[in-house]
């Protein structure tokens, strides 16, 4: 790696820490970027849109490469255009009811009260690390959200069974106003990887395995819309500010009088939500 690059990455990274980005993205832009580097000169921004070009591998992952020399660009006041990667049209999974619940009950204590409020509140697992116990209230079962993403702020409620789950883990630590009470995304994610390969084997469902901590937000949503096919409620549930990027919600199928069956025909958006600029 040229020395230079190395000191405008390192540049990059503590003016996103200045800028109060999230630690996990802080992280996942320097693993790109030491990537990319490797390969190419990140002062080259030609060489940069060529690589990017060439780049085999999923759209979703080369978008994050793009993302990630953005930030390189903007902290080094290089000039750059940034090329728009064509995005694959086929629709993220969305898991069933019975899915999600398998997938709660197998979490274990701390994890089943995570997943559960996931599902219970369709936050962003960006928002489940930064949740600091001053942001609950517990006598009235919600959660006061700062949002991620340039959204909108929100108060979220929680069911009565994921209430009592949290209202026991919070009763075990010792936590401070200001202290976040869950762990970090890097680390939910590692256990949760786990957790999905096992209860996929056990169910020998490997549907199981497509649903990522994220998806619990588009079945959140999804739902939600079924039950009062109210997107503005939609909308202020997942702290959007533009309702574009809610009306994918709206394209679903089969479902039954209670129960979330399956979903398609969502629009790019939703498959590459989790993969913008933050």
């Amino acid at each position: 790696m040229n020395p230079c690059s190395s000191e405008k990455i390192i540049k990059t990274l503590w003016g996103m820490k200045k800028d109060q980005l999230a630690e996990s993205t802080i992280e996942v832009t320097g693993r790109r970027l030491r990537l990319m580097a490797k390969s190419i000169d990140l002062d080259n921004p030609d060489a940069v849109t060529e690589y990017l070009a060439k780049k085999e591998g999923k759209s979703s992952y080369i978008e994050s490469l793009a993302n990630a020399y953005y930030r390189y660009a903007k902290y080094n006041e290089i000039s750059w255009k940034q090329p728009i990667i064509k995005r694959s049209s086929k629709p993220p999974y969305i898991p069933t009811t019975e899915e999600i619940t398998a997938l709660i009950s197998d979490g274990g204590k701390k994890y089943s009260l995570i997943l559960n409020v996931l599902k219970d509140t369709g936050m962003r697992p960006i928002e489940i690390e930064r949740t600091k116990l001053k942001w609950l209230d517990l006598n009235r079962g919600t959660i006061n959200v700062e949002t991620a993403k340039h959204g909108n702020g929100r108060t979220l409620k929680l069911k009565d069974c994921t209430l009592a789950m949290l209202k026991e883990y919070i009763g075990s630590k010792d936590f401070n106003l200001n202290d976040n009470i869950f762990p970090k995304v890097k680390t939910m994610r590692r256990v949760y990887t786990t957790l999905r390969k096992r209860t996929s084997e056990k169910l020998k469902n490997p549907n199981i395995q497509r649903i990522s901590m994220y998806s619990f937000r588009h079945y959140f949503a999804t739902m939600l819309y079924h039950k009062t096919k109210s997107i503005l409620l939609v909308k202020q549930q997942l702290g959007h500010k533009r309702i574009e990027n809610t009306l994918i919600y709206t394209h679903l199928v089969n479902f039954s009088e209670d129960e979330f069956e399956t979903a398609t025909t969502a629009l790019e958006l939703m498959a590459n939500e989790e993969g913008k600029i933050t």
